[in-house]
Formats: C-alpha cells, structure tokens, sequence
C-alpha cells in the first residue's frame, strides 16, 4: 500500500502544479471558460484519488474548494481576484498536505483552518453555519433537491477486471463518487464468484449495473472513471431525459429481472424506461457515449518511470560507449576474420540507444516554468509593481540533471530582475516607460547547447556605478581599463553588490556569485549584458546533457585530450614555422586573420618535433580562435566523468572520459581554457 501512496503522492503534486499553472492562467483570462473547467476538474480528480487512498483531509479540503469552482462555471459565483488569491494560497497548502507530518504542527493547522473558513465563507458568505457551505443542502434521500425535470437518467455498465485491486484502486469508492452526482440505484452481480477452494482474495469477482438521475453531463460521469478506463468494461448511456428513479413501478420491475436473471442488460433498461417516461414523447431513448482516449491504444502511450532509474540507464548506457570503445580498438589491432562488420553494428546500435537515452532523460523547460510565473506574481505584488512575465521556448529540452540545478539560480536572476531592474510604476511613467514592467524567459537551441535568456525593460545597469564600486572595494585599480563586459562581469564576484538598501528579497551582497557558481557545476556560462534606462538582459549557455557527447580526439605530447565537437568548425595542417614565427598569435587561415594558442606552448611542453601541425578553430562567443595540437586522432564518443574533489578547482577541463585502451582523456572545455589563455597572455 506504501507504493500506491508514494505513486498518489506523485500524481497529486503532478495535479497541484497543473492547477497553479491553470490558475495563472485563469487570471490573466478570468472569462476563459475552458480554464475554469480546467480547475475544477483537476480539482475534482484530486479530490477523487484523495478519497480512492485515504487522505480524507485533502479530500474534504478539494471537495469545498471545488465547490467554488463549480459555482463558478455554472455562472453562480463570479470569478474574483479575491477567489484567485485564496486558491492559490489553497494550492500552496496542498502541497504541505501531502505530508502527513505537517498535520501534528499548530501553524499548519491554523493555516489550515483560516483557509478553509475562507473557502466556505467565499461559497456562501451569508451562511451562519461553516458546515455544508457553498453546497446546496441535501433532502431527506441524502441527495441535491434538483427538480426531477432537469435531471437525466443513465444506466452505467461498470464490469472491471478481475485484476483492479493490484492498482490501489476500490471500486465501492467510485460507487460513492457516482452517488454525488445525483439520485443512484446500484446493483451489484455476484455470478461469477468461484467456489471457496478456488476463492482469490487479490481478484474482483463483482460487477455492477448502475442507474444514475442527475442533472450533470454525461462528460462528468466518465471522469469518475478516468484513471480505471483501461482496467474495466464500461458502458454508459442516457436512457431517459427525466429522472425516472422516483417511478416504483420502474424499480420493481427492475429488482425482478435481477431476482430471476440476475442481469438487467441494456435492452430491458430501454424497454423499462421508455414505459417509465411519461415527458418524453416517443418514449425513445437517446444513446450517448463519450469518446475516450484509450492509452493502450495509442502509439504515444506513456509510464511513469522512477529517476533512479533513469540515471541507471544512463550509467548502463555510458558503460557500454566505453566497452563499444574498446572492441572498436580491439578490432583495429587484430585481423580477425568477420570482426569488424560486428564491430560496425555494435557502434550503430550504441549510438542509437545513446539517442534513444537522451531522448528519455531530456525534460522540457515548461516544467520550471509555473513557479517562475507565480514568484513574479507574488514579487510583484509585495513590491507593488505591475510587472508582466513573458516565457518563449518552453518546449526546448535539457537534461534532468540540469533542470533540478538550474530552479535556484533562475529564481535568483528573476528576483533580482523585479527587485532592482522593474522600476515601480510612477518612476516608469516618469520616464516615458508603459507603467506595465516585462519580465521574459526566452530558452532555444544553439548547436548542442541551449541558451536561457532572462530580460527585463527596467532602469538597466551603470557601468560607471559598478567601475566606481569595484574600486572602492579594491577590487580594480583606478587606472584599469575595463571593457563594458568586463565590468558587468564584477557582478559575480564574491560579495559585490551594488544595492544602496537591504531587502528581504536582493541586495544583501551575495548571490550572482553563487548563480554563476551553480551554473558553472553544471557545465554552464552565464553572461551580462544591460543598456541604462532600457533593461538587463542575463543568458545562460548550458550543454544539453552532462553524460556523453560527441567529441574529437585530438593528440598533444602523446597525451590524448577531447574537444566537443559541438564547439568545431574547421580542421587545419600548418607547417609549424608558420606556427612559431606568427606575430601576435594571428594566422591567415580561409583569407581571414585568426587567433590561436599554441596548447604546446600553453602547457609548458616542449616544441613538437613533427613538422606539421594541426589548427582546430572553435567557436569563442561571437567569434572564432584555433587551438593548435600536434595531430587529430579522430571523432569520439565521450562517456563525462567527474575529474574528483582533488581537481574542483580546475576550470579548464569539464572533466574526463576512459578510452578503448584504458587510458584517461581530460575533456577540454574550449571557452574557459581560451578565456584563461588570453588572460595570462595580456
């Protein structure tokens, strides 16, 4: 059972993001009919798998929020930033409800009772008791007192099978769900029940013909059975427009086919209740179905898999690109007869399972996405500023790994956006702004990367503020002279902050380093750029996975190194004299000057004596720089590993990979190694 409640935990905070993302929605588009039927029927299949696994105080919590919602979308209730805010408060309690150890701590409870309070006094504000609020009273039946001319009447096959029970699921729970629809006759079957030797208590033996009057759709009724369509027989159709449960005559005959059949059927349910239906002129019944999407037979069905997993498979995955490494040199070294065709396949089907890995273990940014969204809502607000959150490219894909590190560091940008960047709304006016601020996530793929960029139209950074602080400091000397860049890069140093005042929010003179510290553990760059009085644009370069890649295997003093291949453009052969007598590290290569660096010579090894050597140009920001080895060995899939705690501090390889013979690679990360190089050359 701890397994199903693990699984419902899963699924509800799945349900709970889907909700706060909808609800954000909702209020840039408060008359969106689609979105409000959205909540509630998140709402109400929460509220369902709550009550199907025994959390009964979410599912009393659901019920009265769902309540609202429903008044909502039948035009009963207007929708209000007032209902908003509560819901999303509802929802950030949600949350905390999912763990039941909360529930023994006195301000989760008194956050608990305040809101339930809320919600039953927003359904119905004039009541002078909490209980039952916002839902009309029961009569004496225990069902809504609907007139029985605005309810419908539905027989409901519901026959699961036998095997239901190994998925949690109760279908007496569903009985119940069916109950508060409306008006219900149940009548269970026990035919098919096995003689006691034969008896399983793990199978479901039952099946049950239901008759339902209730004024809902016929949409409404499947969602009770929404997460068991696949583990049952079901069959429901409209057998009557009026409620023809309050006709005697019709439950008797009825209760007699079950006495003497034990089986009703379709066919008699029609035949009785056309004889039943005194308001319907031809005393024909309309059939009605509902198309559902069977996921059994689609090709596009999903599973859920446990990331532990995952990253098994990932690990499974980098192993066998090593040992494919191996036969590949094994069957260079040997001439056996019918080796290398198999060696051949072998790399193929790698390579394709790699893909196929990637594509497994590679989420979408949207998944970020919603809390970004509502930390801009809720910021915006405390600092009263009117401030509006734009996200383009959320279906560009990353690595896990990288979306769980990158939430903080992204939350981090965004709040320092709208605490120091948006101005508030008099100063924007002031300055000829829309008195609306723009926050925007734009995400796209660049090669094998992909770049993040966070923007906003605020006031926008001084680099003569930041020049002047970084010298107070003692950090730059008065007479250095710094590019724009340069300077906006000061920001990330350790405890730089350019903030006149303290906030709970920013300013208190840490943080960008930790961004660009985090960013960096996860292979990434970040980078600045702001124009005064226009707004600060923050891009963040990110590798799409931190596994395997593809790479070049190039040869420097005997000693192998990878470069990414993502980061290549072109090879050269150069006589090596055109090499060392070169002015300036500059070489015409193509009819264009490029820079370059001798890694040779970087390295403190000495001169190769081959007589030509090899330029491999890679792309540098917006430009591109050569890197001269002594000659390229070939592509190579390079399985990353960490180069240990021994070597934290070094920046210019990102870490290494194990050859076919067994020796270790270092994997160049080429931006960080020209970056140093250049700095120690200057």
């Amino acid at each position: 059972m701890d397994d199903f409640r693990t699984k419902f935990i899963e699924e509800a905070t799945e349900l709970i993001e889907k909700m706060e993302d909808a609800l954000l929605k909702l209020e840039q588009a408060p008359d969106d009919e689609n979105l409000i039927q959205l909540v509630f029927r998140v709402m109400h299949t929460l509220k369902g798998n709550s009550s199907m696994f025994g959390f009964e105080q979410i599912e009393k919590f659901t019920h009265n929020l769902e309540n609202i919602y429903d008044m909502v979308r039948n035009q009963q209730l207007e929708l209000s930033e007032e209902i908003i805010n509560t819901t999303l408060a509802c929802v950030d309690h949600l949350k905390n409800m999912l763990d039941e150890s909360n529930y023994e701590d006195s301000d989760f409870m008194t956050t608990h009772n305040g809101l339930m309070a809320k919600i039953l006094y927003i359904a119905n504000p004039d009541a002078n008791s909490m209980s039952n609020a916002g839902s009309p009273q029961p009569d004496a039946a225990g069902q809504n007192p609907t007139s029985s001319d605005e309810q419908a009447t539905f027989y409901i096959l519901f026959d699961p099978n036998d095997s239901i029970f190994a998925n949690g699921t109760n279908p007496l729970y569903l009985l119940d769900e069916l109950a508060e629809l409306g008006q219900i006759k149940a009548y269970a079957h026990f035919n098919r029940l096995p003689e006691f030797e034969a008896y399983n208590t793990d199978l479901c033996y039952t099946y049950w013909e239901i008759f339902l009057s209730t004024d809902k759709e016929i949409d409404e009724i499947n969602e009770v059975f929404i997460f068991v369509e696949s583990d049952c027989k079901l069959d429901i159709q409209k057998i009557s427009d009026v409620n023809i449960l309050h006709n005697s005559k019709f439950i008797e005959e009825i209760e007699h086919i079950i006495s003497t059949k034990n089986d009703v059927g379709i066919a008699n349910a029609l035949q009785l209740a056309s004889r039943s239906t005194s308001q319907v002129k031809h005393a024909k019944a309309e059939v009605v179905k509902k198309e559902r999407i069977n996921t059994r037979d689609k090709n596009a069905s999903s599973i859920r898999v446990s990331s532990d997993k995952l990253d098994s498979l990932m690990n499974l995955v980098s192993e066998l690109v090593i040992t494919q490494a191996r036969l590949s040199l094994f069957d260079s070294q040997h001439d056996i007869h019918g080796l290398t065709p198999i060696v051949e396949s072998v790399q193929k089907l790698s390579r394709q399972l790699r893909d196929l890995a990637f594509g497994i273990v590679l989420i979408p940014i949207e998944n970020l996405i919603t809390r970004f969204q509502r930390l801009v809502r809720d910021l915006s607000m405390e600092l009263h500023k009117d401030v509006e959150f734009i996200a383009e490219g959320t279906d560009t894909e990353l690595d896990k790994t990288i979306i769980d590190n990158l939430a903080d560091p992204l939350m981090h940008i965004l709040r320092n956006s709208l605490d120091h960047g948006i101005e508030d709304t008099n100063q924007r006016i002031a300055r000829g702004k829309p008195a609306k601020g723009t926050v925007k996530f734009k995400a796209y793929y660049s090669g094998a990367s992909v770049i993040i960029q966070i923007s906003d139209d605020g006031k926008g950074m001084d680099p003569d503020t930041i020049r002047e602080k970084a010298i107070q400091k003692g950090i730059i000397a008065p007479e250095r002279k710094l590019t724009k860049k340069e300077i906006f890069d000061l920001i990330f140093l350790p405890g730089f902050s350019t903030a006149t005042k303290v906030t709970d929010i920013s300013g208190r003179g840490v943080g960008m380093d930790v961004v660009r510290k985090k960013i960096a553990n996860i292979q990434g760059e970040v980078d600045v750029d702001s124009e005064l009085g226009k707004g600060t644009t923050i891009s963040i370069k990110l590798p799409l996975t931190l596994s395997i890649i593809d790479g070049l295997l190039v040869n420097i003093n005997k000693t192998s190194y990878v470069i990414p291949l993502a980061a290549i453009k072109k090879i050269y052969a150069i006589d090596k004299d055109l090499i060392y007598k070169s002015f300036n590290n500059l070489i015409t290569l193509d009819g264009e000057q490029i820079p370059f660096f001798s890694l040779r010579k970087e390295f403190d090894l000495p001169p190769s004596e081959e007589q030509l050597e090899q330029i491999v140009m890679v792309n540098f920001e917006d430009n591109y720089v050569g890197l001269v080895v002594d000659y390229v060995e070939g592509e190579y899939q390079a399985v990353l590993k960490p180069l240990g705690r021994h070597y934290k501090n070094n920046d210019i390889f990102s870490g290494a990979t194990i050859l076919g013979n067994g020796t270790v690679a270092l994997v160049m990360d080429t931006n960080k190694i020209i970056k140093m190089f250049a700095h120690i050359n200057h």
